[in-house]
Protein backbone atom coordinates (compact mmCIF):
# COMPACT_ATOMS: atom_id res chain seq x y z
CA UNK A 1 0.00 0.00 0.00
CA UNK A 2 1.17 3.83 -0.72
CA UNK A 3 1.44 5.29 2.27
CA UNK A 4 -0.46 8.96 2.17
CA UNK A 5 1.33 10.45 4.68
CA UNK A 6 4.54 10.67 2.48
CA UNK A 7 2.64 13.19 -0.15
CA UNK A 8 1.45 15.27 2.35
CA UNK A 9 2.25 18.50 2.08
CA UNK A 10 4.18 20.35 4.71
CA UNK A 11 3.58 23.53 4.34
CA UNK A 12 1.17 26.17 5.27
CA UNK A 13 -1.30 27.78 2.57
CA UNK A 14 -1.65 31.56 3.29
CA UNK A 15 -3.82 33.89 1.50
CA UNK A 16 -2.83 35.65 -1.87
CA UNK A 17 0.04 38.64 -0.98
CA UNK A 18 3.70 39.94 -1.81
CA UNK A 19 5.83 37.03 -1.38
CA UNK A 20 8.34 37.51 -4.30
CA UNK A 21 11.31 38.68 -2.53
CA UNK A 22 14.49 39.79 -2.21
CA UNK A 23 13.99 43.33 -4.22
CA UNK A 24 15.99 46.65 -5.29
CA UNK A 25 15.48 49.16 -2.19
CA UNK A 26 16.18 51.98 -4.81
CA UNK A 27 16.00 56.35 -4.08
CA UNK A 28 13.25 57.60 -6.63
CA UNK A 29 14.22 60.97 -7.16
CA UNK A 30 11.53 63.56 -9.10
CA UNK A 31 10.64 66.97 -9.56
CA UNK A 32 11.76 70.08 -10.64
CA UNK A 33 14.90 72.76 -9.14
CA UNK A 34 12.03 74.21 -6.74
CA UNK A 35 10.28 70.88 -5.69
CA UNK A 36 13.15 68.12 -5.72
CA UNK A 37 12.13 65.20 -3.69
CA UNK A 38 12.70 61.57 -3.11
CA UNK A 39 10.84 58.36 -2.47
CA UNK A 40 11.94 54.94 -1.40
CA UNK A 41 10.46 52.42 -3.93
CA UNK A 42 10.69 48.63 -3.53
CA UNK A 43 8.08 47.56 -6.16
CA UNK A 44 10.62 48.11 -9.51
CA UNK A 45 12.46 46.28 -12.27
CA UNK A 46 13.12 45.55 -15.36
CA UNK A 47 10.26 44.97 -18.20
CA UNK A 48 12.07 44.45 -21.41
CA UNK A 49 15.33 44.63 -22.98
CA UNK A 50 15.27 46.60 -26.09
CA UNK A 51 13.64 49.15 -25.94
CA UNK A 52 15.12 49.53 -22.09
CA UNK A 53 12.46 50.30 -20.44
CA UNK A 54 11.56 49.82 -16.42
CA UNK A 55 8.47 50.27 -13.91
CA UNK A 56 8.25 51.68 -10.36
CA UNK A 57 4.96 51.30 -8.71
CA UNK A 58 3.15 53.95 -6.52
CA UNK A 59 0.01 54.72 -4.37
CA UNK A 60 -1.81 57.71 -5.51
CA UNK A 61 -1.68 58.91 -2.09
CA UNK A 62 2.17 59.50 -2.01
CA UNK A 63 3.30 63.25 -2.53
CA UNK A 64 6.05 62.06 -5.66
CA UNK A 65 3.22 60.52 -7.36
CA UNK A 66 1.80 64.10 -8.71
CA UNK A 67 5.18 64.81 -9.14
CA UNK A 68 6.13 62.07 -11.68
CA UNK A 69 2.76 62.68 -13.53
CA UNK A 70 3.25 66.34 -13.79
CA UNK A 71 6.99 66.15 -15.38
CA UNK A 72 6.82 63.13 -17.07
CA UNK A 73 10.05 62.04 -15.57
CA UNK A 74 11.87 60.47 -12.59
CA UNK A 75 15.39 58.55 -11.88
CA UNK A 76 15.82 55.76 -10.49
CA UNK A 77 18.94 55.75 -8.00
CA UNK A 78 21.00 52.43 -7.04
CA UNK A 79 20.98 52.29 -2.85
CA UNK A 80 24.42 51.26 -1.15
CA UNK A 81 25.44 50.17 2.43
CA UNK A 82 26.26 53.59 3.31
CA UNK A 83 23.06 54.98 2.29
CA UNK A 84 21.03 52.09 3.98
CA UNK A 85 19.53 55.31 6.58
CA UNK A 86 18.84 57.75 3.52
CA UNK A 87 17.07 54.58 1.87
CA UNK A 88 14.75 53.85 4.96
CA UNK A 89 14.19 57.55 6.04
CA UNK A 90 13.29 58.70 2.47
CA UNK A 91 10.81 55.83 2.41
CA UNK A 92 9.08 56.89 6.05
CA UNK A 93 8.71 60.65 5.61
CA UNK A 94 6.69 62.59 3.61
CA UNK A 95 8.39 65.45 1.35
CA UNK A 96 5.60 67.38 1.31
CA UNK A 97 6.88 69.10 4.65
CA UNK A 98 10.64 68.53 4.30
CA UNK A 99 13.17 68.66 1.96
CA UNK A 100 15.08 65.26 2.08
CA UNK A 101 17.98 66.22 0.36
CA UNK A 102 18.86 68.57 2.77
CA UNK A 103 17.62 66.18 6.00
CA UNK A 104 19.75 63.21 4.31
CA UNK A 105 22.50 65.10 3.40
CA UNK A 106 22.39 64.04 -0.26
CA UNK A 107 23.32 65.99 -3.06
CA UNK A 108 21.57 66.49 -5.56
CA UNK A 109 22.36 66.83 -9.49
CA UNK A 110 20.46 67.55 -12.59
CA UNK A 111 20.24 65.69 -16.00
CA UNK A 112 20.62 67.64 -18.49
CA UNK A 113 17.90 66.34 -21.00
CA UNK A 114 14.87 65.87 -18.70
CA UNK A 115 15.80 68.31 -15.75
CA UNK A 116 15.16 65.75 -13.50
CA UNK A 117 17.19 65.33 -10.36
CA UNK A 118 19.46 62.63 -9.15
CA UNK A 119 21.50 61.67 -6.25
CA UNK A 120 25.24 62.21 -6.61
CA UNK A 121 25.75 59.60 -3.85
CA UNK A 122 24.09 56.65 -5.58
CA UNK A 123 26.59 54.68 -7.86
CA UNK A 124 24.30 54.12 -10.36
CA UNK A 125 21.52 56.65 -11.65
CA UNK A 126 18.58 55.44 -14.13
CA UNK A 127 16.64 58.82 -15.91
CA UNK A 128 13.33 57.37 -16.47
CA UNK A 129 10.53 59.09 -19.06
CA UNK A 130 7.27 57.73 -18.61
CA UNK A 131 5.28 56.05 -21.26
CA UNK A 132 2.16 55.17 -19.41
CA UNK A 133 0.23 54.92 -15.73
CA UNK A 134 -1.59 51.98 -15.51
CA UNK A 135 -3.93 51.93 -12.71
CA UNK A 136 -3.48 48.61 -11.02
CA UNK A 137 -5.46 48.62 -7.38
CA UNK A 138 -3.09 49.95 -4.48
CA UNK A 139 -0.82 51.05 -6.63
CA UNK A 140 -0.57 52.66 -9.73
CA UNK A 141 2.16 51.38 -12.06
CA UNK A 142 4.50 53.90 -14.22
CA UNK A 143 6.08 52.27 -16.94
CA UNK A 144 8.78 54.36 -18.38
CA UNK A 145 11.59 54.19 -21.16
CA UNK A 146 15.20 54.31 -19.74
CA UNK A 147 16.56 57.58 -21.44
CA UNK A 148 19.99 57.52 -19.75
CA UNK A 149 22.51 55.84 -17.14
CA UNK A 150 24.90 57.51 -15.27
CA UNK A 151 27.95 55.14 -13.09
CA UNK A 152 30.47 56.18 -10.84
CA UNK A 153 33.77 56.66 -12.28
CA UNK A 154 34.99 54.89 -8.77
CA UNK A 155 34.09 51.23 -9.74
CA UNK A 156 35.20 51.68 -13.71
CA UNK A 157 38.83 49.80 -13.84
CA UNK A 158 41.36 50.50 -16.37
CA UNK A 159 39.41 48.69 -19.35
CA UNK A 160 36.32 50.16 -19.02
CA UNK A 161 34.96 47.60 -17.16
CA UNK A 162 32.20 48.54 -14.67
CA UNK A 163 32.15 46.62 -11.18
CA UNK A 164 28.64 47.11 -9.90
CA UNK A 165 28.93 44.17 -7.18
CA UNK A 166 32.09 45.96 -5.71
CA UNK A 167 29.68 49.00 -4.71
CA UNK A 168 28.14 47.25 -1.50
CA UNK A 169 24.82 47.09 -2.86
CA UNK A 170 21.55 46.62 -0.80
CA UNK A 171 18.59 44.49 -1.34
CA UNK A 172 14.71 44.32 0.66
CA UNK A 173 13.51 41.81 1.67
CA UNK A 174 10.37 40.99 3.94
CA UNK A 175 10.99 44.20 5.66
CA UNK A 176 14.58 43.78 5.98
CA UNK A 177 17.23 45.58 4.30
CA UNK A 178 20.55 43.03 3.32
CA UNK A 179 23.49 43.11 1.99
CA UNK A 180 23.61 41.04 -1.52
CA UNK A 181 26.46 38.54 0.24
CA UNK A 182 28.81 36.20 -1.16
CA UNK A 183 29.10 35.24 -4.98
CA UNK A 184 27.67 31.82 -5.62
CA UNK A 185 28.47 31.73 -9.74
CA UNK A 186 28.28 33.80 -12.69
CA UNK A 187 25.89 33.89 -15.35
CA UNK A 188 25.69 30.30 -17.22
CA UNK A 189 28.21 28.78 -15.23
CA UNK A 190 25.84 25.89 -15.07
CA UNK A 191 25.97 24.51 -18.28
CA UNK A 192 29.68 25.79 -19.48
CA UNK A 193 31.65 22.63 -20.59
CA UNK A 194 34.41 21.57 -18.66
CA UNK A 195 38.23 21.72 -20.79
CA UNK A 196 39.61 18.79 -21.20
CA UNK A 197 42.96 17.61 -20.76
CA UNK A 198 44.58 16.29 -23.67
CA UNK A 199 48.42 16.55 -22.50
CA UNK A 200 48.16 12.47 -21.17
CA UNK A 201 46.38 11.09 -24.39
CA UNK A 202 48.71 8.34 -26.07
CA UNK A 203 49.76 7.77 -29.65
CA UNK A 204 47.26 5.50 -30.76
CA UNK A 205 44.52 7.84 -29.25
CA UNK A 206 43.44 6.39 -26.41
CA UNK A 207 44.28 7.67 -22.59
CA UNK A 208 45.59 6.09 -19.44
CA UNK A 209 43.19 5.56 -16.52
CA UNK A 210 44.87 8.47 -14.17
CA UNK A 211 44.01 5.95 -10.99
CA UNK A 212 45.91 3.04 -12.71
CA UNK A 213 48.78 5.14 -13.95
CA UNK A 214 49.57 6.75 -11.14
CA UNK A 215 49.42 3.33 -8.94
CA UNK A 216 51.84 1.85 -11.14
CA UNK A 217 54.31 4.52 -11.16
CA UNK A 218 54.59 4.95 -7.54
CA UNK A 219 57.74 4.21 -5.46
CA UNK A 220 55.88 1.37 -3.80
CA UNK A 221 55.00 -0.09 -6.63
CA UNK A 222 58.44 -0.30 -8.06
CA UNK A 223 59.50 -2.12 -5.08
CA UNK A 224 56.89 -4.54 -5.02
CA UNK A 225 58.20 -5.11 -8.79
CA UNK A 226 61.79 -5.99 -7.42
CA UNK A 227 60.58 -7.84 -4.37
CA UNK A 228 58.49 -10.31 -6.37
CA UNK A 229 61.32 -10.53 -8.86
CA UNK A 230 63.80 -11.41 -6.27
CA UNK A 231 61.45 -13.71 -4.97
CA UNK A 232 61.00 -15.55 -8.37
CA UNK A 233 64.70 -15.88 -9.24
CA UNK A 234 65.07 -17.54 -5.26
CA UNK A 235 62.72 -19.75 -5.93
CA UNK A 236 64.69 -20.55 -9.21
CA UNK A 237 67.70 -20.96 -8.06
CA UNK A 238 66.86 -23.43 -5.12
CA UNK A 239 65.05 -25.19 -7.37
CA UNK A 240 68.07 -25.60 -9.57
CA UNK A 241 70.09 -27.18 -7.02
CA UNK A 242 68.05 -29.95 -5.87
Amino acid sequence: MIDLMENKLMKQKWKPGNMIYPLPAVMVSCGSREKANIITIAWTGTICTNPPMTYISIRPSRYSYELIKASGYFTINLTTKKLVKATDYCGVKSGKDINKFEEMKLTALWDEQTQCPMIQESPVNVVCKVREIKALGSHHMFIADIVTVYVEDEFIDQKGKFHLNQTELIAYSHGVYLTLGEELGTFGYSVKSKKINTSSKQSKGTQKNPDTYKATNTKEHKNDKKNVSYKKNKRFKKTSKR
